[in-house]
């Protein structure tokens, strides 16, 4: 399989099963819109997409329970999906089941670092040279429960660094834990956030902004970057 050529330089929204996807139904109520978007296992049956990613192969849904409550869901999808099931494995009743290009994947990217589905689905962006990714119910940790953790977040952001390193952006739900981003911005650089006016970075593209929070909406204007809401549900037009 080669890079898929209308992918390169794509806006992509990748939509998983965490509670931040909530932050896409969102974007898309307010009108945000993507190039393609992707989803991960059961949130294709969902959420309508241009990819699906489910690396497990079929039999894990059809054959047992092992995938818990989305065993049910996904039995009634798939064989009915009609867009590309990029997974590690073809099956009859996977009508468009594509395999995953690992083997190309991993030579070009020089790493075989790929334990859950979520990092397969950034290499595969990478590979293809998107130009931004949006993630969305990509969670892993959750405040109100410090005990439990989903595998596989160091892995995310492992591969999360090597796409910015290529340039390529990086969204993240502000309800998310991943890259810290439900954390409040004067608390993100460890050592300054004790300070009575503590340091504070955003993205400016290609560089960023760093300095002191008392002077960020200044140099946001400078930069000519509007101080962004937080989105939320769409109230009724003149309801």
């Amino acid at each position: 399989m080669e890079p898929i050529k209308s992918l390169e330089g794509a806006h992509v929204a990748i939509v998983a099963l965490g509670n931040s996807q909530v932050d896409y139904a969102i974007g898309r109520e307010n009108g945000v819109e993507w190039d393609e978007v992707w989803t991960i296992n059961s949130a294709a049956a969902v959420y309508k997409s241009d990819r699906m990613f489910m690396l497990d192969p079929a039999s894990r849904f059809f054959d047992t329970d092992d995938a818990g409550a989305q065993t049910d869901v996904m039995k009634r999808f798939l064989p009915d999906c009609d867009v590309p099931c990029y997974t590690c494995e073809l099956d009859s009743r996977v009508p468009n089941a594509v395999l995953y290009p690992i083997e190309e994947i991993v030579q070009a990217t020089k790493c075989a670092y790929l334990n859950n589905t979520i990092p397969l689905t950034i290499a595969f962006a990478y590979w293809n040279k998107v130009a931004r990714i949006d993630l969305f119910g990509i969670d892993f940790s959750y405040t109100h429960n410090l005990h439990f953790a989903e595998a596989g977040r160091a892995c995310v952001e492992f591969w999360l660094a090597k796409c910015m390193d290529k340039n390529i952006q990086v969204g993240v739900s502000g309800r998310s834990t991943l890259l810290d981003q439900n954390v409040p911005q004067e608390e993100r650089i460890y050592g300054f956030h004790r300070l009575q006016d503590p340091m504070v970075a955003i993205p400016n593209e290609p560089d960023w902004i760093v300095c002191k929070k008392s002077k960020m909406e200044e140099e946001m204007e400078k930069s000519g970057i509007a101080v962004t809401e937080e989105i939320k549900p769409p109230e009724p037009y003149r309801g």
